[in-house]
């Protein structure tokens, strides 16, 4: 199965999700979200597979969600995105997409579910 993992090599859930993916035979591209964030238009769709709202894809612990106020709720949802894409160390990880669905691989196994 063709799969994308949007992958962050110093966090261990993502490793962890990356070699499941592999011992599974899946035909994987990793994106390095750190080196090239998703645009706009991925994220949104990243989104509407995991049925989530922009803030339910932030790291909320990060000291960039806290320095720009990210919990204001008067925030747009654009304007979250726009602050995932600038900051995307914010957008929780890993990501794993395979056709029209998407998870968060936390814990790792959930990757199982879509592959």
């Amino acid at each position: 199965m063709k799969v994308k993992i949007y992958h962050n090599s110093r966090c261990s859930k993502s490793r962890q999700t990356l070699e499941i993916l592999k011992k599974n035979n899946c035909d994987i591209e990793i994106i390095e979200y750190l080196k090239l964030p998703p645009t706009f238009q991925e994220l949104e769709d990243i989104l509407g597979k995991l049925k989530y709202q922009p803030r339910d894809l932030m790291r909320k612990g990060e000291e960039v969600y806290k320095k720009e106020n990210l919990s204001d709720i008067n925030l747009s949802n654009s304007t979250l995105i726009e602050k995932m894409i600038a900051n995307p160390i914010l957008i929780e990880r890993p990501i794993v997409v395979a056709g029209n669905n998407a998870i968060v691989g936390r814990p790792p196994e959930k990757a199982l579910n879509i592959i």
